[in-house]
């Protein structure tokens, strides 16, 4: 590749990081599909997508909304969404007053309802907010699902999320690279969804 065997071996070792959990994501193709068939059929039923996460994973769930909202594919269909996170003024003000533990809890519980769906990004699964939004959401009958790293922490051993899809690698850098392949996916696979109706009825849904 290069003139330099050391800088050959850390670029062969950058890329191998990224192939095991990739082959891993591969190997959980069936919860995969199910949480997006779960997620298509609230669409189905006019919910909306509501997403959240700390540092990269806030303009992650600004990502996933634009994907939803205002899809970049030519001729699918737009589908609710909106990212907690957006609003500086509101996090900024929810944690001033009562702790940035419950800024997504506090404006899930204003914002949300039974129909919808709450996303949450975790790179460790350790965001005490993100597992207080899941939490939440849980309360409000919302369809809950995780995107978290690592062994998935208290986020995916909470009873509150029903579908917990973990990129199998403790480099943060990694993770964040596996959830956008995640995320993704997940878009993709609602629209198939989508495609085929009559998976969405009722008695499939059941």
């Amino acid at each position: 590749m290069s003139d330099s065997p050391v800088l050959d071996t850390r670029v062969a070792a950058a890329l191998e990081r990224r192939q095991q959990p990739l082959e891993a994501l591969l190997a959980e193709a069936e919860p995969v599909a199910r949480a997006c068939h779960a997620m298509a059929a609230r669409f189905h039923r006019g919910g909306t997508l509501v997403v959240f996460g700390n540092g990269g994973g806030s303009t992650d769930a600004q990502h996933i909304c634009v994907e939803f909202v205002h899809p970049v594919i030519v001729g699918k269909r737009a589908l609710p969404a909106l990212s907690l996170t957006a609003d500086v003024a509101t996090m900024t003000g929810i944690a001033a007053r009562v702790g940035f533990a419950e800024v997504f809890a506090h404006q899930l519980r204003h914002l949300a309802g039974p129909d919808d769906i709450a996303l949450g990004l975790s790179v460790d699964g350790h965001c005490a907010n993100v597992l207080r939004g899941f939490e939440q959401a849980r309360e409000l009958g919302m369809l809950t699902v995780a995107l978290v790293g690592g062994d998935g922490g208290a986020v995916a051993a909470s009873p509150a999320v029903d579908h917990v899809l973990r990129a199998d690698s403790a480099d943060p850098r990694v993770v964040k690279e596996v959830h956008v392949t995640m995320y993704h996916v997940l878009w993709e696979l609602v629209h198939v969804f989508f495609e085929h109706p009559g998976v969405l009825t009722p008695e499939v849904v059941s």
